[in-house]
């Protein structure tokens, strides 16, 4: 499962409306967990600003820990080109262009609350969770 920038926010925020049902959706998934790094400093930014370096550095032990695996996507470039091109219009910038190319290569399974991935999943197979 591929984790987008929402999702992933939602999995490390209990107040979160969607924490319940994103939490569900990893539970029923087996993995494994990518973070394209292409999100990286987006949720990181998200998570000082709104949850704090503690919970940053937690995100960062699980990193680490091997619980979510960093996809560093290297062959990407050219497919991510083609995605913020073709949905210029949503828009799908960069960090969102990352997780479908990585989503592709790994099985299409999303774990995003962005609206635009259900755009995208029109034309490209994508399962779009929770």
């Amino acid at each position: 499962m591929t984790l987008d920038t929402s999702g992933m926010y939602a999995l490390l925020d209990a107040k979160d409306r969607d924490h319940a049902a994103v939490v569900e959706a990893l539970a029923a998934d087996p993995g494994p967990y990518l973070v394209p790094a292409g999100i990286l400093a987006e949720i990181a930014s998200l998570i000082e600003a709104r949850l704090g370096p503690h919970v940053l550095d937690l995100w960062l032990s699980d990193l680490e820990s091997g619980a979510f695996m960093l996809d560093c996507g290297d062959g990407d470039v050219s497919r991510i080109r083609q995605l913020v091109a073709r949905y210029a219009d949503l828009p799908l910038g960069f960090a969102d262009a990352a997780v479908v190319a990585c989503a592709e290569r790994s099985g299409g399974r999303v774990l995003t609350l962005d609206r635009d991935f259900t755009v995208v999943s029109r034309e490209v197979p994508l399962t779009i969770l929770p």
